[in-house]
């Protein structure tokens, strides 16, 4: 991925009824578990989801981008 680009839509064509974008990784200061007060720099990236409603419930994308998420995250429980 381009390092200039760390977020973006994906545009569907026919006949495709769902498409992800991934952008760029990138490190950004989140708060820190342990410390409450305090922030780490942590890897983030973000990924995007187009879905065509006609043929998949926006719901059921929600749902499919939450599991994506759960398993890019937590890539060992993926395996279990």
């Amino acid at each position: 991925m381009n390092h200039a680009v760390s977020l973006f839509t994906s545009i569907l064509n026919p006949p495709q009824s769902a498409i992800i974008a991934v952008g760029t990784v990138e490190k950004r200061a989140v708060p820190d578990k342990a410390n409450p007060n305090g922030y780490v720099f942590d890897d983030v990236i973000n990924i995007t989801g187009t879905f065509d409603h006609r043929v998949i419930d926006g719901a059921k994308g929600g749902e499919y981008m939450r599991a994506l998420k759960q398993v890019i995250e937590n890539p060992l429980e993926f395996l279990l």
